[in-house]
């Protein structure tokens, strides 16, 4: 399981929302940069970056994430906006390990498949936010009608090499989560699944460690102190 810790961007800063709502910043750094390169330097593997202004239709931060990947040597997974195969394609191009389709994903699936064929499944992220059990789009503001499981087997037929799945209900709130819709996507697809949302303890780690999940992102508890990088760590070492 590996431990991977979030940088979102908004407005060219750092930032930590409340279940992805404009106007909830509870974090704001200056250098999104700087702050890559701090969870490279603590350890980390892999690192999260969501483009929050691309995710919102605000205006991208694409200089933003160019400069996050000449700082850092680790492979980072970014999502938030891709809307396109262009942009999709230009992204792959200039050094993102791993794209995360959202919106794109879910209204055509078509695009997954391409982009799979393409540049290789392993590539390929989709993410599924549930809400209130629902997949939500459009940086968390629609309802689609169908719940996780259902859209990830659509995904995995498609060429997905991988899930992000985020509990909104939980997102930010730092109140802990339910591991129940984890659980069963878990057993409905056979990708690899990265889950977010809520995880806010050590004792959270320690319950997903006992899953088959392949890494969890963390982002307000990190940046709020309520866990620990370095002991967060231990739980990629011993999962």
């Amino acid at each position: 399981m590996f431990i991977i810790p979030a940088v979102d961007i908004k407005n060219g800063k750092c930032v930590q929302l409340v279940q992805g709502k404009p106007g909830t910043e509870q974090i704001v750094l200056d250098n999104p940069a700087k702050v890559a390169r701090k969870w490279q330097g603590k350890g980390a593997s892999i690192l999260h970056v969501i483009d929050l202004g691309g995710a919102l239709e605000e205006g991208g931060n694409l200089a933003v994430v160019e400069e996050i990947l000449k700082e850092v040597s680790i492979p980072v997974q970014m999502g938030g906006g891709i809307r396109s195969l262009d942009y999709a394609t230009k992204l792959l191009d200039m050094g993102v390990e791993r794209i995360i389709l959202g919106t794109l994903a879910i209204m055509n699936p078509e695009t997954v498949k391409i982009l799979s064929s393409e540049f290789g499944s392993e590539r390929i992220i989709v993410a599924l936010d549930s809400k209130d059990s629902q997949v939500v789009v459009r940086g968390w503001t629609e309802k689609t009608d169908q719940n996780a499981p259902e859209l990830g087997k659509i995904m995995e037929d498609n060429g997905a090499g991988g899930i992000l799945f985020t509990n909104v209900d939980h997102e930010g709130l730092l109140g802990g989560f339910n591991i129940e819709p984890l659980l069963e996507l878990l057993n409905a697809v056979n990708i690899p699944i990265i889950y977010s949302g809520g995880v806010s303890t050590l004792e959270d780690l320690s319950i997903l460690s006992k899953t088959d999940v392949y890494g969890v992102v963390i982002g307000s508890a990190l940046y709020k102190g309520t866990i620990n990088f370095e002991d967060a760590l231990n739980y990629e070492k011993i999962s």
